[in-house]
Formats: structure tokens, sequence, C-alpha cells
């Protein structure tokens, strides 16, 4: 390993990667590693993953809500669907893996477009709602007048 990654922080990273994204993203992950990308992939692992999700200002869940405003703003849609998949997946008892629910994921959505385009908010929840279809979680349809799931 190289020295300015110590092995502590690539493991406490590896484990928020696992706590946030999932099992399968992060062996998924590591299982590609290369000669190419290896490098990179634990600088991410031991930078963001540990000196940043580690930090103690903010709960995991606080990091994920700004994660999918910032990518959605920045138009980051691959890193923007990864967060909110494995944040719907994420059990909603454990803290640590920042579950999310629908009614968050709409302010996230409303916030956006307010402050970075009607666009991007628009392009987020065709991605919510593709993630959702794909995970069986389609919300019922609503009446657009009372805004009530529809009879």
């Amino acid at each position: 390993m190289s020295d300015s990654l110590p092995d502590d922080a690539l493991e406490r990273g590896l484990a928020n990667r696992r706590k946030i994204l999932g099992d399968a993203w992060v062996d998924r992950s590591v299982g590609n590693a290369n000669t190419l990308n290896v490098e990179f992939q634990r600088m991410i692992t031991c930078y963001a993953w540990d000196s940043i999700w580690s930090r103690p200002g903010l709960d995991p869940r606080t990091r994920r809500i700004l994660v999918l405003a910032i990518t959605a703003s920045m138009g980051r849609w691959e890193e923007f669907e990864l967060h909110i998949r494995s944040g719907l997946q994420a059990p909603a008892d454990a803290p640590d893996a920042a579950a999310l629910d629908l009614d968050t994921i709409r302010e996230v959505l409303l916030q956006t477009a307010v402050y970075a385009g009607v666009p991007a908010g628009n392009t987020g929840m065709a991605i919510v709602l593709k993630v959702l279809a794909a995970l069986d979680r389609s919300p019922p349809k609503a009446d657009f007048w009372s805004g009530e799931p529809a009879a």
C-alpha cells in the first residue's frame, strides 16, 4: 500500500462505503480494481469515505442529502442515481446507512429545482422514478388538483 494512504483510513473508508452504498456496490468496485484505477479507488476510499464521511459535524443522512443536491445541481447523474438507489435500499432502522424516504427525496428535488434550475429537478425526478420502478416501488398515482392519491 502507498505510504500516503494508511491501512486504517482505508479500512474505515471501506466500512463507511459499505454502510452507505451497500456491500454489492463496494464488492464490485473493489473487484474491478486494475492497475489504472486502483490508486484512484484507494484515494477516494481514504479521502472521501474516511476523511469526509467520518467527520462528526453531519450525520450520514444529511451528508447523503447534500450529495443528492450537489450531484443533481452539477448534472452528475451516475452518482445521483447511485445515492438514490442505495438510500432507498438502506435499512430505515440503521442511521449509519443513511436511508431515504420519498418525502425527503421530493423535498431535495424541489429545493434543487429552485436553486439549480427546473431541468436539474426534472431530470432528478425522472431518475428517481426509474429507480423506484426497478425496485418495484413505484409511487401510487395522484390526483393532479388535490395531490392526494387517485381513487
